[in-house]
């Protein structure tokens, strides 16, 4: 008889357990959300492949990736940081054209770099942050090239690699006269007025370190 009584407290300091359990995990789910995350590439496990249409054939070259940071809260989206290609690294393997693209189309002693810089990633950055398949992201910002800044958005699929790491793969195609650049077209010779550009870049992702004081 005397156990009942005891039987009844056990089952409500249970419920007071899994109660304050629920609550904190309630009240912590939105801070876990809300923290900042950094994605940081790695240039030697990246490619940036270039195609070029061409009047006689299609030119393919590659860019090498100098490094890659990207800082985001997926509570509101917003962006920061930067990825840098390095314009000097452009090669198509055939020496005269690519002497050609560096000294008057790239310019690229002069502008070394392309910068991406983004400022808002939109997308199921929850699934990116658990590693819950892959996710499909829209990245705004400013691609800067030769000197100018222009308006972009990428859309950029990513999903869960081995050893932690993420793949992250984008297409799009940079209007590279309408941004001012040289139009290398000959009387012979006549190119596509836009370059396409495929990225398939490996990456890793964590919470950001909290800022110094």
């Amino acid at each position: 008889m005397t156990m009942i009584p005891c039987f009844d407290s056990l089952r409500t300091a249970v419920r007071s357990v899994v109660f304050f359990a629920a609550v904190c995990t309630l009240a912590l789910a939105p801070a876990l959300r809300a923290q900042e995350a950094v994605v940081t590439l790695d240039p030697a496990a990246t490619k940036i492949d270039f195609t070029l249409g061409a009047t006689l054939h299609t030119v393919h070259g590659t860019f090498k990736l100098k490094s890659g940071e990207i800082r985001f809260d997926p509570a509101t989206g917003k962006a920061s940081g930067a990825v840098i290609v390095d314009a000097t690294s452009g090669y198509t393997d055939n020496s005269s054209r690519d002497k050609k693209m560096h000294a008057e189309i790239l310019e690229s002693a002069k502008f070394p770099e392309i910068l991406f810089m983004p400022n808002h990633v939109s997308g199921p950055l929850g699934d990116l942050l658990f590693g819950k398949g892959t996710a499909q992201l829209q990245v705004a910002g400013v691609i800067r090239l030769h000197g100018q800044d222009h308006d972009v958005t990428l859309a950029i699929s990513v999903e869960p690699a081995t050893n932690g790491q993420l793949h992250a793969a984008a297409r799009f195609a940079v209007p590279y006269i309408q941004w001012g650049l040289k139009n290398p077209s000959t009387f012979v010779l006549r190119v596509s007025d836009t370059v396409n550009l495929d990225i398939d870049a490996a990456a890793r992702i964590a919470p950001a370190a909290p800022p110094t004081r």
